[in-house]
C-alpha cells in the first residue's frame, strides 16, 4: 500500500466557484488531478485530503463533489479545512460519504499498518499579528482534539505500525519554528505529517524534516496538481 496526498480541491460541482481567476495555476486544474491520480494510484493506495475539501455550505450539497471522486482509485480520508463549512457533526459526515471514503474528527483510524488521525487546526499565534480572542479559543480548542486524535492513534498503535497526522492549517510558523503543535506531533511519536491551506502566493519548504519527522505541504496548486507520494 502506498500513501499519497493532496489538499485544498476546493470543489463546486452544484454552485460552480471558478478557481482561474487565482491564477494560471487553477486552470482545469481538476482535470490535472484526476489524470495524475489515476496514474500514480492503485485501489489498495491511501489518499490523504487534508481539508479544503468543497465549498458547498450544506451537507448535502457536497454529494455531487463526493460522487466526482468516488470512481478514482484508492481510500480517500479527509480532515476538515477552514472552508468545509459543509462540516457539520461527525456522524452526519460519515452518512453521505461514499464508499471508500473516511473523515477524521477527534479519532484516527488504522489501515493496515498504519494509523491516520488529526484535525484543523488554526492559525498559530505567533503567526497571526491580528489574533483575537475567538481565535485563541479556536485555537486551544484544536489543540485539544489534536491531542485527542494522537491519544487514539495511540490506543490502536501495535508493533511497528506508524502513525501519520493530517492538519488543514501549517504546523509551524512561517520562520518553521517549534511551537506547541509540532511538540504534540513530536510527543506522540508521529511517523509523518501532511497539511495544506497554504497557496501558491506563500513560500514555505514543499517537504521540511523537523527532529526527526517529515512534514508535507500538499496544497493542489503549490504541488503543481499531483498527487505527492509521502510512503
Amino acid at each position: 500500500m502506498k500513501i499519497f496526498a493532496i489538499s485544498d480541491l476546493h470543489l463546486s460541482v452544484n454552485n460552480p466557484k471558478p478557481m482561474d481567476i487565482f491564477g494560471p495555476v487553477w486552470d482545469n486544474y481538476i482535470d490535472k488531478i484526476f489524470a495524475d491520480w489515476k496514474e500514480k494510484v492503485s485501489e489498495e493506495d491511501l489518499v490523504l485530503l487534508a481539508g479544503d475539501f468543497s465549498w458547498a455550505m450544506k451537507l448535502e450539497d457536497t454529494i455531487s463533489d463526493f460522487k466526482l471522486l468516488e470512481n478514482l482509485p484508492g481510500k480517500k480520508v479527509l480532515v476538515r479545512g477552514n472552508h468545509d463549512y459543509w462540516w457539520k457533526s461527525i456522524s452526519a459526515v460519515r452518512n453521505i460519504m461514499p464508499q471508500k471514503f473516511y473523515a477524521i474528527q477527534n479519532d484516527a483510524i488504522k489501515f493496515g499498518n498504519y494509523i491516520v488521525c488529526g484535525t484543523r487546526l488554526w492559525n498559530l499565534p505567533a503567526d497571526n499579528k491580528d489574533q483575537t480572542e475567538e481565535d485563541d479559543k479556536i485555537y486551544k480548542r484544536e489543540l485539544l482534539r489534536l491531542e485527542m486524535s494522537l491519544q487514539k492513534a495511540k490506543e490502536l498503535q501495535q508493533a511497528d505500525e506508524k502513525i501519520i497526522c493530517m492538519l488543514h492549517y501549517p504546523p509551524y510558523t512561517f520562520k518553521e519554528e517549534d511551537n506547541e503543535v509540532t511538540a504534540l506531533i513530536e510527543k506522540y511519536g508521529v511517523y509523518k505529517v501532511v497539511y495544506g491551506h497554504i497557496h501558491a502566493y506563500c513560500k514555505q519548504n514543499l517537504v521540511l524534516e523537523k527532529n526527526g519527522i517529515y512534514y508535507y505541504l500538499t496544497s493542489c496548486d503549490i504541488v503543481g496538481n499531483k498527487m505527492i507520494e509521502i510512503d
